[in-house]
């Protein structure tokens, strides 16, 4: 698995260490206190083939592997949204390690649209206790010596937040690398006028903050994946909001775009599993799971 390292650049700044799931073009991370070995797991990908509906622990495996390896204290699980490309590792990882899985807590208005549109009961999909923590806009916490601040990135989900930890920004699906743009805004609760607001909080950060992104896909440039840069380059470089683009023609450009793109393949797999914390759906009576597929709604 493709597996590269951001060292610290000294005190209040963490190593992070990125891998990649082809997949779902899925990056994650785990991020380290050098100071005392502290380290969190972000946005950790459940493999998932959609034609055998079986799902994999690879990219998990290949997780707990780095903590080993890199001799780190692994203290929590964190997602920053509820993915509609791939199923969370969250849960699985929680379970292996005794350690908490966190999300944004505007991740349970998600699960209302969610419940209608997979037409489930009331509590099916209830993040406030599936998960073990909903982190509010604001919050702030410590990952060994380093600060951690949540910020609300709304605009790809309504309820997307941040990782400001130390020098480093775990931005999801707002930003993509400088030479791919920004992230779609057109999925239920989506909204391109919030994500273009979620990218100028991100962009007010010190220039020299390292954004970590949620995917990459490559360009027609470019083969091989990537997923560091700083908010300078963004500023800088960003193929969508470059060139003094204004908020208007932004939205416009999003919204055109994103009326182009199809559904990724494992989203009416994924939200069911990931609004559950990354938990399959229940076994039924004869003991295995099955998933809700709602026809022509999108």
């Amino acid at each position: 698995m493709l597996t590269k390292i951001s060292p610290s650049r000294g005190s209040g700044s963490p190593v992070v260490v990125g891998f990649y799931e082809p997949v779902s073009g899925s990056c994650q991370y785990l991020v380290i206190d050098p100071d005392t070995r502290a380290s969190a797991l972000i946005d950790v990908v459940q493999e998932f083939d959609v034609t055998a509906a079986r799902s994999g622990t690879e990219s998990a495996d290949h997780a707990l592997a780095l903590v080993k390896d890199h001799e780190a204290d692994l203290k929590l699980i964190l997602d920053t949204h509820p993915h509609a490309d791939h199923l969370t590792a969250g849960r699985l990882l929680a379970e292996r390690t005794g350690c908490p899985h966190w999300i944004g807590e505007k991740c349970t208005d998600i699960a209302k649209i969610w419940t209608e549109i997979y037409h489930l009961p009331p509590q099916t999909l209830d993040p406030a206790t599936l998960y073990d923590r909903l982190l509010a806009d604001g919050e702030e916490f410590t990952l060994g010596r380093l600060p951690v601040k949540v910020m609300l990135s709304p605009g790809h989900t309504l309820g997307s937040i941040t990782y400001v930890i130390g020098d480093a920004a775990f931005v999801h699906d707002t930003f993509m690398q400088p030479d791919a743009g920004t992230s779609r805004a057109d999925f239920p609760g989506g909204s391109a006028a919030e994500l273009w607001d979620s990218l100028q909080a991100i962009l007010a950060l010190p220039d020299e903050t390292r954004i970590f992104v949620g995917h990459d896909y490559g360009t027609k440039t470019r083969e091989e994946p990537a997923w560091e840069s700083t908010v300078a380059q963004q500023k800088a470089e960003n193929i969508h909001i470059g060139g003094g683009r204004s908020r208007a023609e932004y939205i416009a450009l999003r919204e055109k775009r994103d009326a182009t793109l199809s559904l990724p393949k494992q989203m009416l797999h994924a939200l069911q599993v990931n609004l559950r914390g990354g938990r399959l759906p229940e076994p039924e009576a004869d003991g295995h799971r099955y998933f809700k597929i709602p026809a022509n709604r999108f």
